[in-house]
């Protein structure tokens, strides 16, 4: 495990950004200057992901894309950029058509076993999916409590207690918390 950890910023897109979404998670707007910030800090030691929608869904997915037509959009489609306030900082990007984002192409950037560092949306989807995942896998994850927004904030809330369930493979700071321990 390396002791540099890694700033993983998941799903910073315009899809979830957007108040008229579907998707929206409401308090994006709170958390996007968060990750910014954190992004900025980590430099080179960042990476974002995006969510995706498969070329064609298969198993439970086709049922899932049955609800959400209108999001069965190519990855190159704006629904799915990363937004105008954390897209310059992204210097690597990946994307995963899955809700969890600890993936072979993650691996390949922070390595099988790293500490990461994760912030992003949602915290009830796809942040709780990659969390579990990588710490599962037996990555040291530290969630940015105030640089994720869920669905909700009772979602919000529920999934951090969910993912409080792996300490001490889980741990908790906020964006100042961090900041000053890169300092």
């Amino acid at each position: 495990m390396s002791d540099q950890p890694w700033f993983v910023a998941i799903d910073m897109q315009r899809v979830f950004a957007d108040p008229h979404s579907e998707w929206t998670a409401p308090r994006y707007a709170e958390v996007e200057p968060r990750v910014a910030q954190l992004a900025s800090a980590f430099g080179d030691r960042s990476v974002f992901t995006r969510f995706v929608a498969p070329a064609e869904p298969g198993g439970a997915w086709t049922a899932y894309y049955e609800s959400f037509p209108w999001a069965l959009e190519p990855a190159d489609h704006p629904l799915f950029e990363l937004t105008d306030a954390v897209s310059p900082l992204a210097r690597r990007t990946v994307h995963a058509t899955t809700f969890g984002k600890w993936t072979p192409q993650l691996r390949a950037v922070v390595g099988d076993r790293p500490r990461l560092v994760v912030a992003g949306v949602a915290t009830d989807c796809c942040v709780l999916s990659t969390v579990l995942a990588a710490a599962d896998a037996g990555a040291s994850v530290t969630v940015v409590t105030d640089a994720c927004a869920g669905s909700s904030d009772d979602n919000h809330q529920k999934a951090l207690d969910v993912m409080a369930l792996y300490q001490p493979l889980t741990s908790f700071l906020t964006t100042d918390e961090v900041l000053s321990r890169l300092a």
